[in-house]
């Protein structure tokens, strides 16, 4: 909304106006008004929780300390959605195709979410909304960002940007949109990817079907459709799986959101791609604005959510994050690195299916269930281990942290 006002204002040579222009300009208001709306206005939103009595629900799991969270007020992913999207539509260029993406996720996941918390908190319904309805509305998000990014025509890809190349008609520099504003003539529609560790980092989802030798490329379309909504869906359920001990889910989605945040800016920036021969891809820098966003939201949130929490964020931000995340992911073109940038959600996820499906064998096999961690999710297991809280989500957090140190150096290791 006001880089509008202020891209007007900036033609009547109004003294000022042009800093709306600069990406890190609006990237950093974007944070401030988070991080106000988040620990200022959230504390109002804690007391209205209160007020209305939604607070969470504990089951008995054998936990040291788990029944002093018993009426800590949940759905506090209303506080998380707020910080998130009203930045953004204060600060980012709005016409722009990746940020009502990221919108259309944001709300997306967050009424479904709430939806789950509202059955739990006011049906007193412990298992909330029914599995097979968040599926269905994880998989209508996938195919709504997979059939975007084929169809639309502004999300291109520039492969191996030159800024000597012989195709460029125009350059002007122009730094304040974090993009050259620069017209050439191989940017083009794909289904690349970026993936990590190798020299030629670039994958094509076409690979995998060699065998059709460049035909039917409606299939490739629907391939790639299919793995953005299994991403989707994987990593949503992986946040929320992790969103188990104060300050655990709100503090490594920030570390993946300012990793995020990052590719966004090389990527969008001609200059940087061609330094570190990567994909420029035009127009996407200016999700850093919707990365800040997110970044001062669950910063914001871990005022109030670090030990011992004084609110939870429920489905309501566990799937939000989760959902953010992915389609950030996909966007960037880098969803190959997930499994390291999110390994603490993989982990998570993987423990409880291992643990859920090595209980079926065993009961099968033997008559008895067996497991193999002493509970799942991976930290519920530290602490039947008698590990502290703090310390299992600090050390999980240092953990998140190295991987994703890792993930932004395979952009020049290779």
């Amino acid at each position: 909304m006001f880089y509008y006002i202020f891209q007007y204002l900036d033609k009547l040579d109004v003294p000022g106006a042009g800093l709306f222009n600069f990406i890190s300009f609006r990237a950093a208001l974007a944070v401030i008004t988070s991080l106000i709306i988040s620990v200022v206005y959230g504390k109002k939103i804690i007391l209205f929780l209160q007020k209305k009595q939604i607070g969470e629900t504990v089951r008995d799991l054998g936990l040291e300390g788990q029944y002093q969270k018993q009426g800590t007020p949940t759905m506090g992913g209303l506080m998380i959605i707020a910080s998130i999207v009203i930045p953004t539509l204060l600060f980012a260029k709005l016409h722009n195709i990746y940020v009502i993406l990221m919108l259309i996720t944001t709300i997306w996941l967050g009424v479904i979410g709430f939806l789950d918390d509202y059955i739990k908190v006011f049906k007193k319904k412990k298992e909330g909304l029914q599995g097979k309805f968040k599926i269905v509305g994880q998989v209508g998000l996938g195919l709504i960002v997979g059939l975007t990014i084929i169809f639309t025509d502004s999300i291109v890809i520039r492969e191996n940007p030159n800024l000597e190349s012989s195709e460029m008609i125009q350059i002007h520099q122009d730094e304040k949109n974090n993009s050259n504003e620069i017209t050439v003539q191989n940017d083009h529609k794909s289904t690349k990817t970026t993936i990590p560790f190798f020299k030629d980092n670039e994958f094509d989802y076409a690979k995998i079907l060699w065998f059709l030798d460049g035909k039917y490329k409606w299939i490739t379309y629907i391939l790639f459709v299919l793995i953005v909504i299994f991403i989707v869906t994987a990593i949503s359920n992986g946040a929320n799986m992790t969103d188990g001990l104060d300050g655990l889910a709100a503090g490594t989605s920030s570390i993946i959101g300012s990793t995020l945040g990052i590719f966004a800016y090389v990527s969008g920036n001609i200059v940087f791609a061609e330094y570190l021969k990567i994909m420029y891809i035009p127009e996407i820098g200016e999700l850093v604005i919707f990365a800040s966003a997110f970044i001062g939201a669950t910063i914001g949130f871990l005022w109030y959510n670090a030990f011992p929490a004084q609110v939870f964020m429920g489905d309501t931000g566990s799937l939000t994050l989760g959902g953010i995340i992915a389609v950030m992911a996909i966007l960037v073109r880098k969803e190959l690195i997930i499994p390291i940038l999110c390994g603490i959600f993989i982990i998570e996820n993987l423990t409880v299916m291992i643990q859920v499906g090595y209980f079926k064998y065993t009961k099968k096999k033997y008559g008895e269930g067996r497991r193999i961690f002493l509970m799942a999710p991976l930290h519920h297991h530290y602490q039947k281990k008698g590990i502290p809280e703090p310390k299992i989500v600090a050390r999980f957090i240092i953990v998140g942290i190295i991987l994703a140190v890792i993930s932004v150096i395979t952009l020049k290791v290779r």
